[in-house]
């Protein structure tokens, strides 16, 4: 599957966003010796942080418009630890959306070698900040956002979507 980088149209092409690549810093290291929890979602944050720039929903947005987005529900699942030194990359999958909601799905991987680390399932609502109260998306957002919702249709669903958290029958 062809993912494309941050820089080209998101919005058309039925290919998840795919972040920049980012490095661990040295202070994300717990003492278990990998990356702490808490940095994982750091990672998947500034990667929404990328592609709400691409549908025009970033600070711009917040100050022109006074509209944001807020995280709803999220579900991290960590299957394999992360390193200092070890370089990642986060593709993000638009699952769903309407007026008011997105809900993506973001795989960490590790940046050269490809193997999956963790995973983010996440609710995300737009806000009217003058309000700060859920409000639709404006139609010129919403529409970008319809874009993307279209491309990703056609793509084939990860395994983890929908999980929840339970201990496993026997």
């Amino acid at each position: 599957m062809t993912i494309i980088t941050a820089g080209d149209d998101v919005l058309f092409r039925p290919v998840p966003f795919l972040s920049s690549v980012m490095q661990i810093e040295p202070q994300w290291i717990d003492y278990n010796g990998h990356l702490n929890m808490a940095y994982y979602s750091v990672m998947f944050d500034r990667t929404i942080d990328e592609l709400w720039l691409k549908l025009g929903i970033g600070p711009a947005y917040m100050k022109e418009r006074q509209g944001s987005t807020f995280t709803a529900e999220c579900h991290v699942r960590y299957l394999r630890e992360i390193h200092l030194g070890d370089p990642v990359q986060i593709s993000v999958l638009l699952v769903g959306a309407d007026e008011k909601r997105l809900h993506t799905f973001e795989e960490l991987r590790h940046a050269s070698e490809g193997w999956l680390s963790a995973t983010s399932e996440n609710m995300t609502i737009h806000i009217d900040m003058t309000a700060r109260k859920t409000a639709p998306f404006p139609a010129d957002i919403r529409a970008k956002i319809q874009a993307l919702a279209d491309a990703h249709r056609s793509l084939p669903r990860p395994e983890g979507i929908g999980r929840k958290v339970a201990i496993p029958s026997k």
